[in-house]
């Protein structure tokens, strides 16, 4: 059996390499024109992707698979046409493969700056979800790179009539079709594989639950983008504006629960804690269970508020569950998110204009915001058009990462006959 995986990676990795070459000289309109195929293809074989999707439907509802992630793996003729639009949304974005920064000139006259390049070969390992199978396929191709994917057992019918789709695109669009390979083997071996093949892979990046991130973080030989946790933090400070604090947490806690940018734990100043019964308020008429510390919970009166315990500080919820501690200042507030958070996003409401740089300054986290909702972490809402992840890394990459982040540099000369003396 590890002599079969052994054989499947090294012909997938050798198909990629290659694809990764022809990829780094595709132009922009080829890869472009790529895209806008696969949309085309993937809107006509909208029946077969559903009738996939059906066969995995009916397999996790023999196995007992939980209700959220049989939505997930849900298609239906709206998520399909979301996929194919995505894939045109991709098309429509800015190419940042061959830019040219930062050219200065040099005393010698030599002129030297930095082009943007392609990674290489991209491992995308995820879970649940195919349209992850177009999205990360999409993003890998206009930036350049050749992608090797590999879903959850779950979607594999799913996975592979949408990766047909996208190669059959390459193919009739001249580009190699070995850009998107998914690996077609539901044998959990294949993840450790995948990670660990240094020679053939540059990048890989996890999407899916704790266990599978800690999983590829501890066990690849190939670097990693990825975070592990998002225990997201809302600070108000004591110069907070009290209307724009309640619209703040109640956002950054209830728009959505389960996702990584939604905030896990509120610290409020001591000299804005008249803000808190109403915080709480709000939290539990949404349905918001809430945990605090004895400051709070006295702070509350006879509101159902549960004394946190240090887990809870620690604790990503992803669920209605928030917990709430009051500190005695901007520096403790600062110590707090220093011992407790995962570095992905934290906010601070206040109108104090010192309060807010030295927050941006101090606070080591991948996204650092200044009186906005935590949910705005996002690669759409930063701009970029699309995200592949979030990473709270701080090499090579950080927050969320677009086509730029599925790219690096490489120095540039220009001369015009210069030798050294």
């Amino acid at each position: 059996m590890e002599t079969g995986i052994a054989t499947v990676m090294t012909t997938l990795g050798q198909q990629a390499r290659g694809a990764a070459k022809a990829m780094r000289m595709a132009n922009t309109g080829a890869k472009n024109r790529a895209l806008q195929l696969a949309a085309s293809v993937i809107r006509r074989e909208m029946n077969e992707i559903l009738a996939a999707n059906a066969m995995d439907m009916q397999a996790a509802e023999a196995s007992g698979l939980d209700a959220a992630l049989k939505d997930r793996l849900l298609l239906n003729g709206d998520r399909v046409e979301a996929m194919a639009e995505g894939l045109e949304q991709v098309a429509a974005l800015p190419d940042p493969v061959g830019e040219i920064d930062h050219l200065r000139y040099r005393p010698s006259g030599i002129q030297v700056g930095h082009m943007r390049v392609p990674l290489g070969v991209i491992g995308i390992i995820y879970e649940s979800r195919p349209n992850v199978t177009a999205d990360a396929a999409a993003l890998c191709l206009k930036s350049g790179n050749a992608a090797i994917l590999r879903g959850g057992s779950e979607a594999i019918h799913s996975n592979r009539a949408i990766a047909a789709c996208l190669r059959r695109a390459l193919l009739d669009s001249g580009l190699s079709q070995d850009a998107v390979q998914l690996i077609d083997s539901t044998d959990r071996a294949m993840v450790g594989a995948l990670i660990t093949a240094d020679q053939y892979v540059d990048v890989i990046i996890p999407r899916g639950g704790k266990s599978l991130i800690a999983r590829v973080s501890a066990e690849a030989r190939v670097p990693v983008i990825k975070h592990l946790d998002g225990i997201c933090h809302v600070y108000i400070d004591a110069a907070a504006n009290a209307e724009m604090a309640l619209n703040i947490a109640i956002n950054a806690k209830t728009h959505r629960y389960g996702v990584c940018n939604a905030m896990e734990t509120l610290l409020i100043h001591q000299d804005a804690a008249a803000l808190v019964a109403p915080i709480v308020q709000a939290m539990l008429d949404k349905g918001v269970e809430v945990r605090g510390c004895d400051r709070t919970v006295a702070a509350v009166g006879g509101l159902d508020v549960k004394p946190a315990s240090e887990q809870d500080w620690a604790t990503e919820y992803l669920a209605p569950v928030l917990s709430i501690r009051i500190v005695d200042s901007f520096e403790q507030a600062v110590d707090h998110i220093a011992a407790f958070s995962s570095s992905h996003t934290e906010t601070i409401v206040t109108e104090n204009h010192e309060a807010g740089q030295r927050f941006l300054r101090e606070v080591d986290s991948s996204s650092v915001m200044w009186n906005a909702s935590t949910r705005f972490a996002d690669g759409f809402e930063y701009g970029l058009g699309a995200e592949i992840g979030i990473s709270t890394d701080r090499l090579h990459v950080r927050g969320p990462v677009g086509l730029e982040g599925l790219t690096s540099q490489k120095w540039i000369v220009l001369g015009t006959g210069q030798t050294r003396k």
